[in-house]
């Protein structure tokens, strides 16, 4: 097996096991078991940027090549950021029973999408203006 089959391997399997020890600690100590399944979830998420750090230096250098200018990268990556957190923490709602509060981080997340890729939006809309006009 590959490096990168082998952290996959290792994700799957620290996923697995927290959350078996998490059923069982949520029968005695519900508490510990959120704790348990944040823990598993940033750990996982860190094995993850760390294997995908490649991944954003070959997207970058594409992009340079391109002749993509350095903030729409820096808006994709943003938003590629703010997507994760969003969604961690609707998990964690979730696995609380907050589903109300769930949606309102999702939509909390969105409009934080909306506001990073406001740039990107204007820029859009003046070549829009100058192709038309």
């Amino acid at each position: 097996m590959g490096f990168i089959d082998m952290n996959m391997v290792t994700i799957v399997g620290i996923a697995v096991l927290a959350a078996a020890f998490s059923v069982v600690l949520k029968q005695k100590n519900p508490e510990y078991a959120l704790a348990l399944s944040l823990a598993a979830g940033v750990l996982m998420l860190g094995m993850i940027i760390a294997e995908a750090r490649p991944l954003f230096d070959r997207m970058h250098s594409l992009l340079d090549a391109s002749g993509t200018k350095a903030a729409y990268v820096q808006i994709l990556f943003k938003s590629l950021g703010l997507c994760f957190i969003t969604q961690i923490a609707c998990d964690a709602c979730r696995d609380l029973g907050e589903t109300a509060i769930a949606t309102k981080v999702e939509a909390a997340g969105k409009i934080a999408v909306l506001l990073v890729s406001l740039p990107l939006f204007e820029e859009i809309l003046r070549i829009a203006g100058q192709l038309i006009g």
